[in-house]
């Protein structure tokens, strides 16, 4: 990445609200998986690579939710807790069997999301 490719990235970073960071961030997310899915070679590196960086990201969405400081109401963190908790266990579905038509979901979820979060819904 060039010099001005990084330092754009690092402002973008500073000035992006929280909401589009985490938009920013699921895109990405359904990017790994959308690529793993087109080039599908199994269950290979980059399945396991896409896999954990969504499951980082949901363990953090997840973690917000539960927080006690978390200022969304109650219904909201609980719709996000039980999206993640399905994530969490479609993606150990996905490493057990693995199966490029289950990672649909996960892309869905987080495109879904994302364009809710980035006013796009």
């Amino acid at each position: 990445m060039s010099n001005a490719a990084q330092a754009y990235a690092r402002t973008s970073t500073v000035t992006a609200s929280p909401r589009e960071i985490e938009a920013q961030a699921l895109l990405k997310a359904a990017r790994q998986l959308q690529d793993v899915q087109t080039n599908w070679n199994g269950a290979d590196r980059a399945l396991d690579q896409a896999l954990l960086f969504n499951r980082r990201l949901w363990s953090i969405f997840l973690s917000a939710a539960q927080g006690d400081d978390n200022p969304q109401p109650l219904e909201v963190r609980q719709k996000i807790a039980n999206i993640g908790v399905f994530v969490m266990k479609q993606t150990v579905d996905i490493q057990m069997n693995p199966d490029p038509a289950k990672l649909k979901s996960l892309i869905d979820i987080n495109c879904n999301l994302a364009a809710g979060l980035s006013g796009r819904a």
